[in-house]
């Protein structure tokens, strides 16, 4: 499939946006290109979500258990820097305590770091080796380009506001922001209820689409470079774009997870009558 790109570069680009799925009542996998139901899940995205997550933990805990306090490693350093980094916006942005919101904000950020820095992996290299090795139909690297994985992490995010209103504001302050807001008064009550809900719907839903959708066009560009120019041209665009992707890479995992403090933090203010 992939080496047929000068043939058939639309066969190829649609090569490069499937993913491999498997069927969970059969526990086979699906041919790329057929129906898929419910029970069908990408297991390339959660393959390599975990295997990053599992990157990430093993490093810091490594770091963590060989921490010095004379003259530090490049390694520890840098991870100092990061939880500097994470330290200083949670403590900007987050107003109380909450021994969760540090080590969540670490985590999202790292994690959706690592996730998106498999876009700078050459389109071909992975999916080629799946093939031809382990004769799999396809493969796709880049867990965040998954809407799949996007909105599981925003639906956890979500899960997490739901608790914290209803643990520090109670279900009666909870109850009051969804109908007393904008307008106080019992009259809007079901007018403030339609505003609130779709306002808190759409914390999740546009936390995990903003990501999905810029790393999947980040994705694309590649593929289309990859299929519709000859080898010998693809470095002059390829290049260029991948200097100014690393920084839509660090900007979107930047983004969630300033969106996880603040919406968290919102979410920790104590209800005003």
């Amino acid at each position: 499939m992939i080496l047929e790109k000068i043939s058939n570069p639309q066969k190829y680009i649609s090569h490069h946006l499937n993913h491999l799925q498997i069927d969970l009542r059969t526990f086979k996998i699906v041919e790329p290109g057929t129906f898929s139901s419910y029970w069908t899940v990408n297991i390339d995205s959660i393959i390599f979500s975990l295997i990053l997550g599992s990157l990430f933990l093993s490093i810091f805990y490594i770091v963590g258990k060989n921490i010095t306090k004379g003259v530090p490693g490049k390694l520890q350093v840098i991870i100092e820097l990061i939880f500097e980094f994470v330290n200083s916006n949670v403590k900007s942005m987050y107003q109380g305590k909450n021994f969760l919101i540090a080590p969540l904000s670490l985590t999202v950020f790292i994690w959706v770091f690592l996730m998106n820095l498999m876009d700078l992996v050459p389109i071909d290299f992975i999916p080629l080796i799946s093939e031809k090795i382990f004769k799999l139909p396809a493969m796709r690297i880049v867990p965040s380009a998954d809407v799949n994985i996007t909105l599981s992490m925003s639906l956890s995010v979500f899960i997490l506001i739901l608790f914290y209103t209803i643990k520090i504001k109670g279900y009666i302050g909870f109850l009051k922001e969804l109908t007393l807001q904008p307008f106080n008064h019992p009259v809007f009550s079901i007018f403030n209820f339609v505003l609130e809900f779709v306002s808190l719907l759409s914390k999740p839903i546009s936390l995990g689409l903003r990501l999905f959708g810029n790393m999947y066009a980040g994705e694309m560009i590649f593929i289309l470079i990859a299929g519709l120019l000859p080898w010998w041209s693809q470095c002059f665009l390829n290049v260029p774009w991948a200097i100014f992707h690393i920084l839509i890479i660090s900007l979107q995992a930047f983004i969630f997870m300033v969106l996880t403090i603040v919406y968290l933090s919102m979410a920790s203010q104590s209800h005003k009558d």
